[in-house]
């Protein structure tokens, strides 16, 4: 019981980040240049952290084939359901507004959009917190290196997202409704990862992992780095990396 606590509170604190931007984003005009920095440093943490927390303990556990199929089954998920969430006004969920033809659609430009970006943040954040409660499986602790990266990747998403959704419209209570959902989702997903994973084989838990690793990884690639070369451009590069090696030096410390 202790430990399906914890997978509990490790994804509550890794989905309340999302609230914490989505404050900081609807309250205060960040420049679009710090929003797109920590978008990409953001990025560069789960990239670290998909390719040595994710599909590398996938690997280790059963082997090439259950982590290849594994990272490509989740892939394939993300994109069919982004490609259907895009069509209904989540295509520019994560983006800030700045550039009016990756704005966010206001209920009356597109109906239904609102419900569209609400989805649309599920589908991002429920990968990512699955994993946080399935890493608890091995040995009883948590994966800090998964926590910290999703983490510090949500809080950029929230403050992005959060800022396009007003400028979209959208009221304080469906910004920070959306935003709170979220994270008690992050939380139910933390614990659903935790109980209903581990009662299978170490080969499925690794298949399971490597299916939110690929999740994650187009979610990175579809949304994440869009947003932050729009504004940061030629940096990007730099600040990836630096949060590739940051959250490559807390995995092997």
């Amino acid at each position: 019981m202790a430990e399906v606590v914890e997978a509990g509170l490790w994804g509550l604190v890794a989905g309340s980040a999302l609230l914490v931007g989505a404050v900081i984003g609807f309250g205060v005009r960040v420049p679009a240049k710090v929003i797109a920095t920590v978008m990409a440093f953001g990025a560069g943490v789960l990239l670290s952290a998909v390719s040595f927390e994710l599909v590398g303990e996938a690997f280790d556990q059963a082997g090439l084939a259950p982590a290849a199929l594994g990272t490509l089954a989740g892939a394939v998920a993300y994109t069919l359901g982004n490609v259907w969430l895009a069509r209904r006004g989540a295509r520019h969920r994560k983006r800030s507004g700045r550039h009016a033809a990756h704005a966010q659609p206001s209920e009356e430009q597109q109906g239904g959009s609102g419900t569209a970006l609400a989805l649309g943040a599920l589908l991002d954040g429920i990968p990512e917190s699955a994993v946080i409660g399935v890493s608890l499986l091995d040995g009883g602790a948590v994966s800090l290196v998964t926590v910290v990266a999703v983490f510090i990747s949500n809080v950029p998403e929230g403050l992005s997202s959060s800022a396009g959704m007003r400028k979209a419209g959208r009221s304080k209570g469906f910004v920070f409704g959306v935003w709170g959902a979220i994270a008690a989702a992050s939380t139910v997903s933390a614990v659903l990862g935790y109980t209903v994973v581990g009662a299978y084989s170490p080969a499925v838990i690794a298949a399971v992992t490597a299916v939110a690793a690929g999740a994650i990884l187009a979610m990175v690639a579809d949304t994440m780095i869009p947003e932050a070369f729009e504004d940061a451009h030629l940096a990007i590069g730099l600040v990836t990396v630096c949060g590739f090696l940051v959250s490559f030096g807390l995995s092997h410390a």
